[in-house]
């Protein structure tokens, strides 16, 4: 609510609110600094004015009276050169005195510290954030010096409307009227510089032009007085000389926009540019999408998809709390924004609109969750979306590649979570990931590339997991492979390893993570080397027996090695259980991690564990080594002191 009320002695139904400390610091903020496009109030005036018809249209699905006889929703936009005044006019669902000084007064629902915060980020955002935040109507106050509005809710009495007049510094007053009409007219008082020369909004030509630019979408008729040309009146009727003439405004109202949803027309007649303004109206992007896909559903369930894929990943992309989700309609009624059960949440950044034939106007968010219908709508939203990207991934055309490699930088991690979220739709997803490997760096390589570069007698696709590339390369899990000649997939973001445990094969091929349990090369590995081994392991058994005691709880277990070449030691886990990275990350996220002991492996063959076997520090040279395993795995010291102590007593002798 408004901080305070005071009455006009002259007038005592008129009073006098002043606003929230925070909307006096918004108001400022839009008036002074905010925007460098004022074009911008006219589409949100227009979309705000579209919402309360929209609301009304909802309400009136369980009572038509709402209507009042006027079933014929649209927008006005007037313009008064002489008053210098813009006045748009809904017939909307409107508003009485309370609802004029909650939704006018305060922000309330949208969070003005939010928007400040926002703000404060960057100052200049050129408008999209106004709308982002659902405080577009301040908007006005960009080139209006007063505004006032006139509204009456619909299904009330003609004398409980409402009068609502702001200048916009600090205060605002409200009294009530008789309107006879419901909905809203919003009436801009232009400030000076706003009315005349070019920048002048008074021209009903510009506000046409902005109109087209911004609001064609919009599914209501917004309608501007006709003009027409009237020539002069000649004096004389044997004059020759040519009349003149001028545009007069009739009292005739014309549709001036194309008054129908952009996704209910035929996709062939849309141009590429409309998808663009569309996409930015009801995104706020400023940036184009990175690619569409449009389409009408016929089968058990009707329903039309306009659905964009976003050129850039939004801040709060990882927050999962944060509402994500499609715009829904039914039967062109407005339902409600981010329908977060219209996509899986791997595909939350997803956005556009969804309109159905089927589902109730009555729906809540809880009968979503609950309707097969929406599961039907859900599941044939991924496979598009899918199959848009498959399309983008497998194309020829290079501009189409660079878009799927655009698209993967910015949203690869969070499509690996459907592996583990959507099951009926994991091999799509799989096909769409890319990978750098042991051979090549960028992330270009898909499991149906790898597979196609297997040797002869590979049985599995190998790959590693580790906190970044260089990590990767460098791990001693990759010495044997590296000596062979075999190529190893190389995972390094944080979800990598959890998507992993979802999928166990690819075409029929199994995976293998080659920092979990045993290395089995199988045709790959000749006899000699088995052989090998084999005799390894009876000629260390003493040294690893000792190294079992000298480690104790730490390891689980201590065996031979053969997949090492040129470290003396890595750590192994068993298949199933969590890697160190894994371990970590979980406990960064303040989980509780069960404990999951590795198993170090030890390199026969290595100077350091040569050493080993003769040396009179066993016990400290054991857990040094254990320790730098633990540092080339990505793992962390549980005692970095102890380590560097050891190190240097080590060094010294």
């Amino acid at each position: 609510m408004s901080e305070s009320v005071q009455a006009d002695s002259q007038n005592p139904e008129l009073k006098k609110h002043t606003f929230e400390a925070e909307v006096a610091q918004l108001l400022h903020l839009v008036t002074h600094s905010l925007y460098s496009n004022a074009d911008i109030f006219v589409r949100e005036l227009v979309s705000n004015a579209s919402d309360a018809c929209d609301k009304l249209r909802f309400e009136a699905t369980n009572d038509d009276s709402l209507y009042e006889d006027d079933g014929e929703l649209r927008i006005r936009i007037a313009v008064d050169e002489d008053a210098k005044t813009i006045t748009f006019t809904d017939n909307g669902i409107g508003m009485n005195e309370t609802d004029a000084i909650e939704n006018l007064g305060t922000i309330a629902k949208s969070g003005t510290k939010a928007f400040l915060d926002k703000l404060s980020e960057s100052q200049k955002q050129d408008g999209q954030l106004i709308g982002q935040f659902g405080v577009g109507f301040y908007s006005g106050f960009i080139v209006a010096d007063t505004i006032s509005v006139e509204s009456r809710k619909a299904g009330e009495p003609a004398d409980k409307g409402v009068r609502w007049v702001s200048d916009g510094t600090g205060s605002f007053t409200v009294e009530p009227i008789t309107k006879e009409t419901r909905g809203t007219a919003i009436t801009l008082h232009l400030k000076e510089e706003y009315s005349d020369g070019e920048d002048s909004y008074l021209d009903r030509g510009k506000i046409k032009r902005l109109v087209n630019k911004y609001s064609d979408h919009i599914s209501l008729p917004i309608q501007m007085r006709k003009e027409v040309w009237q020539e002069d009146v000649a004096d004389d009727a044997d004059d020759d000389t040519p009349a003149g003439g001028e545009m007069v405004l009739t009292d005739e109202w014309e549709t001036i926009n194309k008054a129908s949803a952009l996704w209910t027309r035929s996709a062939s007649e849309i141009e590429d540019d409309e998808y663009v303004d569309f996409y930015k109206n009801i995104t706020y992007d400023m940036d184009a999408p990175l690619t569409w896909t449009h389409n009408r559903v016929e089968g058990r369930v009707q329903y039309t998809q306009l659905l964009y894929i976003p050129k850039k990943a939004p801040v709060d992309l990882y927050t999962r709390e944060q509402q994500h989700g499609l715009k829904l309609y039914v039967k062109r009624v407005f339902i409600m924004d981010e329908a977060e059960q219209l996509l899986p949440m791997y595909l939350r950044f997803v956005k556009g609109v969804i309109d159905s034939a089927d589902l109730p106007l009555n729906v809540s968010r809880e009968l979503l969750q609950e309707s097969r219908d929406v599961k039907s709508i859900r599941d044939g939203n991924a496979r598009r979306v899918l199959t848009l990207l498959a399309s983008l991934a497998n194309s020829e055309d290079s501009d189409k590649q660079e878009k799927f490699a655009q698209f993967y930088s910015e949203f690869g991690d969070v499509i690996k979570e459907g592996l583990g979220e959507d099951m009926g739709n994991q091999e799509r997803i799989a096909k769409l990931l890319r990978y750098a490997t042991s051979t090549q760096d960028g992330l270009e390589t898909s499991f149906e590339d790898y597979k196609g570069r297997m040797k002869e007698g590979q049985k599995a696709i190998y790959y590693l997991t580790a906190d970044n590339l260089a990590a990767a390369k460098n791990s001693p899990q990759l010495e044997l492979f590296k000596k062979k000649g075999i190529e190893v997939i190389l995972m390094t973001s944080r979800v990598d390893e959890w998507a992993m445990n979802f999928l166990t094969q690819f075409d029929d091929t199994p995976l293998q993570n080659i920092a979990k349990g045993a290395v089995d090369l199988g045709d790959l590995q000749d006899e000699a080397e088995k052989a090998e081994a084999e005799k390894a392991q009876e000629t260390l058994k003493p040294v690893v027996d000792k190294l079992k005691t000298a480690l104790g709880e730490r390891a689980k277990d201590v065996k031979v090695s053969t997949r090492l070449v040129d470290s003396p030691a890595c750590l192994v886990v068993g298949e199933g259980e969590l890697s160190p990275q894994m371990i970590q990350m979980l406990k960064q996220m303040g989980q509780d991690v069960p404990e999951s002991k590795p198993t170090l492996e030890v390199n026969p063959e290595h100077p350091l564990i040569k050493k080993l076997e003769r040396s009179e520090q066993f016990d400290d040279l054991a857990q040094v080594i254990f320790d730098q395993a633990l540092l080339a795995d990505g793992g962390q010291l549980e005692d970095p002191a102890a380590y560097l102590k050891r190190v240097n007593e080590l060094l010294m002798r």
